[in-house]
């Protein structure tokens, strides 16, 4: 469980550090170019890493459902959703909007079942801790607009 929570953390930390390279990237180039270079060097990447660690084995696809593939369409919507939002809401808050809300679409497709996932029953304490963080988001971005304000009157 610690290696889990170690690389969870680990990947955090990766999609915040990769946000803020594709926004700056995006400043350069339009929303398709950064998705295309984006995504391009990822499979450049987990090409020759899976190569490296997986062999020939990268490419025993036996068993797999085909619209499962289509998660690197989805990865297009990702990355061209996120540069824009980035780029309109600033990292902080972009980002924390995300990953609320693939936090409660996780929980919505694990209490459903959906797309092959066991069901896991929704609770009262899910419900909590998901309006726990939404009131998060709302007080950091109505305390960051406060500051904003306190800052304009002062100039």
């Amino acid at each position: 469980m610690m290696i889990g929570l170690l690389l969870a953390l680990l990947s955090g930390a990766l999609v915040g550090l990769q946000n803020i390279f594709n926004s700056k990237v995006n400043e350069h180039t339009g929303s398709w170019a950064t998705t295309t270079l984006v995504l391009g060097m990822g499979f450049l990447a987990s090409f020759a890493f899976g190569l490296l660690f997986e062999g020939m084995n990268l490419f025993n696809l036996d068993n797999m459902e085909p619209w499962y593939w289509l998660s690197g369409m989805i990865g297009v919507g990702v990355v061209v959703n996120i540069v824009k939002g980035v780029r309109l809401l600033g990292p902080t808050y972009a980002i924390s909007i995300v990953l609320t809300s693939q936090l409660v679409f996780a929980l919505l497709l694990d209490s459903l079942g959906w797309l092959g996932l066991e069901q896991v029953p929704f609770t009262f304490k899910q419900l909590v801790g998901v309006l726990i963080i939404v009131a998060g988001i709302l007080v950091f971005k109505l305390s960051g607009e406060r500051n904003n304000q306190q800052i304009a009157k002062a100039v």
